[in-house]
């Protein structure tokens, strides 16, 4: 379990919402949000660009998971969750002990919903730290 990458994402909550957005101080979409979580959890990131925030695949998602070496996993704690909020947009959330962490476009802000996911998990992905961790 990766500790480190549920509290940096926990730190994240209250982070305003923009799509694409990468960087804290001006917004994070839900990959954004997974990225700056590894990021702060000393993980360098490859974080993909020009996905669609509607489509009605995942393959989207699929090639920021490649690059990171993401391992498929059924989502435990501080694992990456990826969900389908409708059926045309999938989503991402770290899942963490109180909840699950996610960048939130209806309240533009990333947040944490307690409890269980309200939507349909499709997968979900365990972050390798040893295959990223910064130094090493």
């Amino acid at each position: 379990m990766n500790a480190e990458l549920a509290a940096a994402a926990t730190g994240l909550i209250g982070v305003r919402f923009r799509l694409h957005g990468r960087d804290p101080a001006t917004g994070l979409d839900c990959v954004g949000v997974v990225a700056e979580a590894m990021r702060r959890a000393g993980i360098e990131p490859v974080a993909p660009a020009g996905y669609r925030l509607r489509t009605v695949s995942v393959a989207g998602l699929l090639p920021f998971a490649k690059a990171n070496r993401f391992e498929p996993v059924e989502p435990a704690e501080a694992d990456v969750v990826l969900a389908m909020v409708s059926p045309v947009q999938p989503h991402l959330a770290i899942r963490t002990p109180g909840g699950f962490v996610h960048a939130h476009a209806g309240l533009g802000r990333v947040t944490c919903l307690p409890g269980a996911l309200p939507w349909p998990s499709v997968g979900g992905w365990r972050v390798p730290i040893s295959l990223h961790t910064n130094g090493n």
